[in-house]
């Protein structure tokens, strides 16, 4: 199993994972980045190729997180036209995962929209089937596809193995769905991890309950509640072999001191897994 972090990609991220320990990187693929889908010419990603071969590092997936279902659709149908062109990005640095969200339209979940999901997404399922690039959505309560119910609705509308899950632990803590359950039932459709940690603040919750704000908080995998030996444990019985990607967003370990969160992300993760 690949152990690594999301970031943008520079020279400089490839040497400090390398320097580590890590294993590998998720890179985003969003306008503006190193890797803008508009830009990247091939001779661009073959230098990239090149620089993380050199530091052993492999890319275990191109992400780009957006609202392709968005109700304005000039506007969805541009983040689609652009998802489209990042399964190019895969391509061109050989990378066969793709993360994104499925996007939510009118309604707070992707099984709100599921027949717009099933227009705007069966072009793009078709080009990286063909590709043979896996698309993994992130269960993220934001991006439209935060439960099992959005899951299978959206396995039932487009009935492809190229779909599965960027399975990410952390949103299913603070929603009060079962994570370990989670990777027992969907095992075969997870294709990369966001190695994320959920700390649920019982003081604050006590208080101001779960319609409240602040009784929870994004943490280092290792300083909040999730166990991650027994998540492990479980994506190994269901034969994950794929990256834990840490998607670092905790407010503790932010600004000047990111990389030392990394660092304490890798030495908790580290333990439970053969890099």
């Amino acid at each position: 199993m690949k152990l690594g972090f999301l970031t943008n990609y520079s020279e400089e991220e490839v040497k400090f994972a390398s320097e580590v320990g890590f294993t590998s990187l998720s890179l985003s693929a969003g306008p503006g980045s190193a890797l803008d889908a508009t830009k990247l010419t091939p001779k661009e990603a073959n230098k990239i190729r090149k620089t993380v071969q050199k530091h052993g590092i492999c890319i275990s997936a191109i992400g780009h997180y957006s609202n392709p279902l968005d109700p304005d659709r000039p506007r969805g149908q541009q983040v689609a036209e652009y998802l489209l062109s990042a399964l190019d990005v895969c391509e061109m640095l050989g990378v066969k995962v793709f993360t994104t969200f499925p996007g939510k339209g009118e309604g707070d979940s992707v099984e709100q929209s599921i027949a717009l999901f099933k227009e705007v997404w069966s072009p793009i399922v078709e080009k990286a089937s063909n590709k043979g690039i896996k698309i993994a959505f992130e269960n993220c309560h934001g991006g439209g596809g935060s439960r099992p119910a959005d899951w299978d609705a959206m396995f039932d509308a487009i009935p492809s193995e190229t779909l599965g899950l960027e399975l990410d632990p952390s949103h299913l803590v603070w929603l009060g769905i079962d994570y370990i359950q989670a990777v027992k039932d969907y095992g075969s459709r997870i294709y990369h991890i966001h190695a994320k940690d959920t700390e649920i603040r019982e003081d604050i919750l006590a208080r101001e309950g779960i319609v409240g704000k602040g009784w929870w908080r994004f943490r280092i995998p290792g300083w909040g509640d999730i166990d991650w030996q027994q998540f492990i444990s479980a994506l190994l019985d269901v034969g994950y072999n794929g990256a834990l990607s840490i998607e670092h967003e905790d407010p503790v370990f932010e600004g000047e001191r990111r990389r030392e969160g990394l660092i304490l992300g890798f030495k908790h993760l580290s333990q439970f897994i053969s890099l």
